[in-house]
């Protein structure tokens, strides 16, 4: 009977250590990683915030490229030449302003000597009307935005990862804990259903059952463990931080008092959506091409100023010689190639306008679907709750029958496995109601950062 006893003691052990780990007044070790430091992280070294850093880079280059047509064009030229065509050896003579009488012999100039030449020359276009750069420009800086509206989109898509790896990461080590005591549990009984065994007050198969029940719950616990070291590894991989592998977390997720407090189940006021402000500034991208195919109609006007330096003895030696001009270039047809640009242009005006408008749709589709999610996971989190409580007294009620012969060891350790399943059911719906609150947050528009007030 002693030893009944003792068993019983070391079940309510079990179930005070489990009551402690989600206590709401245990405080977070100030040393673990905190999500504030995993925000941090992630704005700073995430690949997919790296990359779009690069790709809002990549595309102001190419609003920058499309000036081309706009601002003036500054060239400097040099060369040297040797000739002996007639026309070419007159003109470099006449060039150099060392022509003489002498030069125009016929002889000399139907079998002129070797001429040589330097030349050198300073060039400035200026473009006066080009319609369809100064488009191209209104269309690049549109896609520039849509960019970086886009890019914006990918750091809170980023943040929300980050909160469902990172209380991932803490919910696979609460899970070890939690098991790692049940085991501990387990094992206690089956010892002391061997101890009943020898002293007779169990048959044999009472702790044949009890030690296949703690192999059942170690082998839980192996791949308990093996999860965690992968959901750090995840976590480590999101933050683009290797390190963070090794690093402590907290032990416990936010309580639900904690949660409830962070997380209102009413409806949010609506933010601004970077992915919308993406497609709609890619949709007046996709305008502004239209505009700009349909300006190859148009003439082009541009203008030009040079000087020049021809001499023999080296690049800008000599007298100078300068030349302006403005020219005009009108192609009305340039074998249908304005054709197809007008088309693959209203091709992407259109796919463009599609994908804003499924863009909005589906916006206020997942804005609906995510308020619902975590109006659901609150609840199931309450019934969570009640679950927890129902199953320790369960297991209260069942050792004290036990105790006094009433009940099998088989109900004991079904009474044990149910509450600690419950507590596992727990934090795992604190999980899903952080998660879903994230992604509520994300579909409105608004800050995913705020949820580090469930740490605080």
């Amino acid at each position: 009977m002693r030893s009944v006893k003792h068993c019983r003691t070391i079940c309510y052990l079990v179930a005070l250590v489990w009551a402690s780990t989600v206590s709401p007044g245990t405080r977070l070790n100030a040393q673990n990683l905190t999500l504030a430091e995993a925000f941090e992280r992630a704005d700073q070294s995430a690949y997919s915030n790296r990359m779009a850093e690069g790709e809002i880079q990549a595309r102001s280059g190419d609003k920058t490229s499309a000036l081309a047509g706009i601002l003036p064009t500054l060239r400097a030229e040099g060369g040297y030449a040797k000739t002996t065509d007639p026309l070419g050896a007159f003109g470099t003579v006449l060039r150099q302003r060392a022509v003489t009488p002498a030069a125009f012999d016929p002889a000399a100039l139907n079998h002129p000597a070797t001429q040589s030449s330097y030349a050198g020359g300073l060039v400035v276009e200026q473009p006066l009307f080009n319609a369809d750069a100064w488009l191209g420009r209104a269309a690049a800086s549109s896609a520039t935005a849509a960019t970086v509206a886009h890019g914006r989109w990918t750091w809170e898509t980023v943040r929300a990862d980050v909160v469902r790896a990172y209380f991932g990461a803490i919910l696979a080590g609460f899970r070890v804990k939690t098991l790692e005591a049940a085991s501990r549990a387990a094992h206690e009984h089956a010892r002391q259903a061997e101890l009943m065994v020898a002293n007779g007050m169990v048959t044999r198969s009472d702790a044949l059952l009890a030690s296949v029940r703690a192999g059942e719950v170690d082998a839980e616990l192996a791949t308990a463990r093996g999860a965690r070291a992968n959901a750090r590894r995840e976590l480590a991989l999101l933050l683009g931080a290797p390190a963070i592998a090794t690093v402590a977390l907290a032990e416990r997720l936010p309580s639900p008092t904690r949660i409830r407090s962070v997380i209102e189940p009413g409806s949010l006021v609506e933010g601004e959506r970077s992915d919308l402000a993406a497609a709609r500034h890619a949709w007046d991208a996709a305008r502004r091409d239209v505009w700009r195919a349909r300006s190859r109609y148009l003439p082009r006007f541009n203008s030009f100023a040079r000087y020049d330096w021809y001499a023999a003895n080296g690049i800008f030696a000599g007298e100078a010689s300068w030349t302006i001009g403005v020219m005009a270039v009108w192609t009305p047809f340039a074998g249908a190639s304005e054709i197809g640009d007008m088309q693959a242009a209203k091709g992407r005006e259109a796919t463009a306008r599609a994908r804003a408008e499924a863009a909005e749709h589906r916006a206020m589709v997942e804005m609906a679907r995510h308020q619902t999610e975590v109006e659901v996971a609150l609840a199931r989190l309450a019934i969570a709750e009640r679950a927890v409580e129902q199953s320790r007294d369960a297991h209260r009620i069942v050792s004290r029958k036990y105790e006094g012969g009433l009940a099998t060891v088989v109900e004991l350790l079904d009474a044990q496995a149910t509450e600690t399943s419950t507590e596992l059911g727990l934090s795992h719906a604190q999980y899903q109601v952080i998660v879903a609150e994230a992604d509520r947050r994300k579909a409105h528009g608004l800050s995913i950062a705020s949820l580090i007030a469930l740490e605080e």
